[in-house]
């Protein structure tokens, strides 16, 4: 990695309930590749190549995707990497343009899915020939294996084992909802926008104990758009004022540390984020000091205390207090999740990493309206998914 990299164009459509909206993948993917054009202020003859993610769309939906937006003949590549989907994308266009390969990259992701949980392709907790045998086989082992969503069945056991060896209350998990279903209220893309007391997400419906309905983000339909560029390419073009530096990213995978411990919290991935929260850091030369606003992956409301503590942001087991003491909202040292986050924003698979740099792009800018963190200069994002992988960006103005 020999070249800057920046960000010069981003676009999001709404994220929606699933079949609540007439549109089909292709159309929402030509919705924001046309958006982040469009902010970029380039046609899509420029573009050189194509970094496209999904999950549950077949082989080659990333060709029908970007024909929607010109038949040009470049190279497109299908990314599938469970929830880090978008931000996987988003790295391999970087790595195009920073290794001299291309000078205009899109980063595309996308996700049509279907009402209900997540499953995992398992019967009765058989999990032998799926992808996340080890994550889950670590979860039964310990807990055994329950009649409800096995998402919500592990992050909800990472939560249990956080509250019995630190003493996190089910107020500070339910206070990470609260802050982010109410900073969704100023995102007009979120798929929530309403505000909820501590008390009604503390009281909604149940989905795996300790984790309420409230605390876990919904399946979603929607697609995300960022055009990567070199300096050469900004500097030709003029781009200076739109763009914004990727100044270190890195992606994690697991090791034997994510399995020894037999515990939720290191397989649902605290490990793999601090690795790479740590090799991102010394990239771009920044620190979580030096960072004013982070978006990053709130699947339930107990990740995102498991990626406080692996940003560095606090010690191991003070996120409860992190959250309760108003640190990470508007007012505090850092906002996490001004869109809301996938909690409240909406988790298309496929699209959250691109989300998650769209926005932050938009903060950067100063252009992200009523939620605007003030002279926010320096963002940070967080995607994982289980199986694993971790993609950690910071982006800086």
């Amino acid at each position: 990695m020999t070249g800057k990299t920046f960000v010069i164009g981003v676009g999001t459509t709404p994220f929606a309930k699933p079949e609540t909206r007439a549109w089909q993948y292709w159309d929402m993917a030509e919705e924001a590749g046309q958006a982040a054009l469009s902010d970029a202020g380039i046609g899509y003859d420029l573009v050189e190549q194509a970094a496209v993610g999904y999950c549950y769309q077949p082989s080659t939906a990333a060709q029908r995707a970007v024909y929607e937006l010109g038949l040009t003949g470049i190279p497109v590549y299908n990314v599938n990497n469970n929830c880090a989907t978008g931000s996987t994308a988003l790295m391999m266009a970087r790595q195009f343009v920073a290794g001299g390969l291309s000078d205009c990259v899109l980063a595309l992701g996308f996700e049509k899915m279907r009402k209900g949980a997540l499953g995992a392709g398992a019967d009765g907790g058989d999990f032998s020939a799926s992808p996340v045998a080890r994550h889950y086989g670590v979860m039964a082992a310990r807990h055994g294996f329950a009649a409800t969503p096995p998402t919500a069945q592990i992050f909800g056991n990472a939560a249990r084992e956080h509250m019995e060896r630190h003493g996190t209350t089910r107020a500070q998990l339910a206070a990470v909802a609260e802050k982010n279903h109410r900073h969704s209220v100023g995102n007009p893309h979120a798929q929530f926008r309403d505000l909820y007391e501590l008390e009604e997400i503390l009281g909604s419906r149940v989905v795996h104990d300790p984790l309420t309905k409230l605390q876990c983000s919904p399946t979603s339909d929607g697609a995300a758009a960022a055009l990567v560029a070199s300096e050469r390419f900004v500097g030709e073009r003029g781009l200076e004022r739109r763009a914004v530096e990727i100044a270190g990213q890195a992606m994690a995978t697991d090791t034997e540390e994510t399995f020894a411990s037999g515990s939720c919290i290191d397989v649902v991935g605290r490990p793999v984020s601090r690795a790479a929260a740590e090799r991102a850091y010394a990239e771009s030369g920044l620190g979580v000091e030096d960072v004013d606003v982070i978006e990053l992956h709130d699947c339930f409301s107990v990740n995102e205390l498991l990626t406080y503590e692996a940003l560095g942001m606090c010690a191991e087991g003070a996120s409860g207090d992190l959250v309760a003491s108003g640190a990470t909202t508007y007012g505090g040292r850092w906002v996490v999740n001004p869109s809301g986050g996938l909690i409240s924003k909406g988790h298309p698979l496929g699209a959250t990493g691109i989300a998650q740099c769209a926005e932050l792009v938009r903060q950067l800018r100063g252009a992200a309206g009523a939620r605007q963190v003030e002279g926010a200069r320096v963002g940070l994002a967080h995607n994982i998914g289980l199986g694993g992988a971790a993609v950690v960006t910071v982006l800086r103005r």
